[in-house]
């Protein structure tokens, strides 16, 4: 089992920033974020893998850095040029390869409005 913990959400103007954080209680494979908008599916924002891979979704492209450090355990997030249509939950997700696994926090909100 693995444990994921996100902080860092919250009320932010357009154009701002902010800078998500998610700890996990063990090493995983693979770490990313999604958001899930009210009445939307959730998608996929960003992810990086243990060999520094990273995939963005296009709509998050140049403004949205995601980062790991592999001696906390900690994935972050960073959201620069925030958007109005960025609002959403914001999930932190963890795949693990021994055993296999796949974990989601519990969710923090981002609200981008002025």
């Amino acid at each position: 089992q693995v444990q994921l913990v996100e902080s860092g959400g919250g009320l932010v103007q357009p154009g701002g920033s902010l800078r998500l954080s998610c700890a996990a209680s063990r090493f995983c494979f693979k770490m990313g974020w999604y958001r899930q908008a009210p009445g939307k599916q959730r998608e996929l924002v960003a992810l990086h893998t243990n060999g520094g891979l990273t995939n963005y979704d296009d709509s998050v492209k140049g403004r949205f850095t995601i980062s790991r450090d592999n001696a906390k355990n900690m994935v972050y997030l960073q959201m620069n040029s925030l958007r109005p249509e960025d609002t959403a939950v914001y999930y932190c997700n963890a795949k693990t390869v021994f055993p296999p696994g796949d974990y989601w926090g519990q969710g923090t909100q981002v609200t981008v409005s002025s």
